[in-house]
């Protein structure tokens, strides 16, 4: 068995350091703070969330996008199936390659299996199919 790949990267939506740095953790606990701070706290952690928001959202619109491409090709091509016109031409019937010795109306094409008439009047003489060709 072969090992599973590691993925790399973060998936979307993890951590950012880069977002989380915008946002001052508090000093102490949040029940310490006044009135002012927390609504600076509240604020941040807003913007914060917004952006996250965006990030994923662009994500996933980006993904929907992707996967519209693909079922319009999906669909374009059992449309294509369908909508292809059967080809209708008829083959031009074989002539026949083969007649009997004995019946001059029994013919055959050469297609197929051997005719029982062939079998029957190969029987026991030294005939070969060839002898029954037409000229």
């Amino acid at each position: 068995m072969s090992k599973k790949a590691k993925r790399r990267g973060r998936p979307p939506g993890s951590k950012n350091k880069s977002t989380l740095a915008k946002v001052s953790k508090p000093a102490g606990s949040v029940s310490k703070m006044d009135v002012g701070q927390l609504r600076d706290y509240i604020a941040g952690l807003e913007s914060t969330l917004a952006a996250k928001v965006q990030q994923q959202r662009d994500y996933f619109e980006g993904q929907l996008a992707g996967l519209r491409i693909y079922a319009d090709n999906k669909a374009g091509a059992a449309v294509r199936a369908v909508m292809r016109v059967p080809n209708t031409r008829t083959r031009a019937k074989v002539k026949p390659k083969y007649q009997s010795k004995k019946h001059k109306r029994l013919k055959w094409s050469g297609r197929g299996m051997l005719p029982i008439w062939m079998r029957e009047e190969m029987k026991g003489t030294k005939l070969t199919k060839e002898d029954f060709a037409i000229k």
